[in-house]
């Protein structure tokens, strides 16, 4: 009889350190009695971040349709509060048949390329990442590719680069923007090109707009939908993030562009979708306020709004820290801070990332947990309040200035 029981080979692909070993560490010191300062997620309720009322009464209100199962695409009145708006962001061809509601995007993504891909089908993911979509990617028998985003472009992909990485095994491209980690808003003429390649190459476009709302200063967010017509884009968003409602788990993704080629891979999605049953019901009910109602996160993400306030604290403390550097997140709710070269023969990301909880109690992720070649950079959320990441960048400082 065996000691262990193994696991899946296709687990030895897949990371996702956000939740890893530091944050398993940081739940055993605070179990110990330590207080823990947690960046390592964007969860705004954690913050002090509340979902906007009307959405929470719709759903209370609503709570008596929502104990049976529903459709597997999800409630029709979610579904049209989608179609009405990616109309209004001038995406054209959509119907409530072409939309699918999930478990948040998460479950979407992971439904979205079990139904595309086959074993050692390739998907270019970019690079930093948000690690789900290269795990995601792999357990579905895939191999990611990534192209690059480096920190001296802004983070900011090539589109030539990405042309060069497509071969016959190519099935589609992943395109997260705003960027999670960089906070990264593409300009609309990468964005252009990179749909232009799509279709030339008969890539699927899988636009990750989760952050759709939430930019900074002149930064603008153009609909990736909207620029990719000749072939088939496939759009998510959700309540998490611009409607501070991650308990809820509801995510959405639509299918636009060349719907006659999206045929069969709707038909599989919606299979996929119909074996889970359905998504959370309750939380759905949501949707359709949070869509068409005010939108509050326009004043948050304003001077003066409390989003706008707190990433310019974090700007301004790593601009005064001679000890690190960061290209000005334009959107999302992170900053990707990179560590003085002076520190690279002490310690690399991760290293640091481990003596930062322990020593000062403090929990970032490590950069290169997002699929970077390189290892001298973190990430944080500038979700907590301005004297919490006055409290943090102080701990970090004093850290550093132990090694410089």
């Amino acid at each position: 009889m065996t000691d262990t029981i193994a696991t899946s080979a296709a687990l030895h692909d897949v990371k996702y350190e956000i939740r890893g070993q530091l944050a398993n560490r940081a739940y055993e010191l605070e179990k110990r009695g330590y207080e823990v300062i947690s960046l390592n997620i964007g969860n705004p309720g954690l913050f002090g971040f509340r979902t906007p009322e009307t959405m929470r009464l719709a759903m209370i209100e609503n709570l008596g349709q929502a104990e049976p199962y529903c459709h597997q695409k999800g409630i029709f009145p979610a579904r049209e509060a989608v179609v009405m708006q990616q109309q209004d962001r001038g995406i054209e061809g959509v119907s409530a048949d072409e939309v699918f509601i999930g478990n948040g995007v998460s479950e979407l993504i992971d439904l979205t390329l079990r139904a595309l891909l086959n074993n050692g089908d390739e998907v270019l993911v970019p690079s930093p990442d948000y690690p789900l979509w290269s795990a995601a990617v792999a357990l579905n028998g895939g191999t990611p590719r990534y192209y690059d985003c480096l920190p001296k472009n802004r983070f900011v992909p090539d589109p030539d680069q990405i042309r060069s990485l497509i071969g016959p095994k190519t099935r589609a491209i992943v395109v997260i923007n705003p960027n999670n980690p960089s906070g990264a808003v593409y300009d609309p003429e990468t964005l252009r090109e990179i749909a232009a390649i799509a279709a030339e190459q008969d890539l699927v476009v899988l636009a990750d707009e989760i952050y759709d709302q939430m930019v900074y200063d002149e930064a603008r967010f153009v609909p990736l939908a909207t620029l990719a017509r000749d072939g088939v884009c496939v759009t998510f968003s959700g309540l998490s993030k611009v409607y501070r409602a991650c308990g809820y788990r509801v995510g959405w993704c639509v299918f636009s562009g060349n719907l006659d080629a999206a045929h069969d891979f709707i038909h599989g999605m919606e299979l996929l979708a119909a074996l889970r049953l359905c998504a959370n019901v309750p939380g759905q009910w949501a949707v359709q306020t949070a869509l068409g109602g005010f939108q509050s996160i326009r004043d948050l993400v304003q001077p003066g709004g409390r989003l706008y306030q707190q990433r310019q604290v974090v700007i301004d403390r790593v601009s005064s820290s001679p000890y690190l550097d960061m290209c000005k997140p334009m959107g999302a709710m992170y900053a990707f801070i990179k560590l003085d070269e002076r520190f690279a023969a002490r310690f690399d990301d991760r290293g640091f990332a481990q003596e930062l909880l322990e020593e000062k109690h403090v929990l970032v992720a490590p950069g290169s947990s997002f699929n970077t070649p390189y290892s001298d950079h973190f990430r944080i959320t500038t979700l907590p309040d301005v004297d919490m990441l006055n409290q943090v960048f102080d701990r970090v400082d004093e850290l550093l200035a132990q090694h410089a």
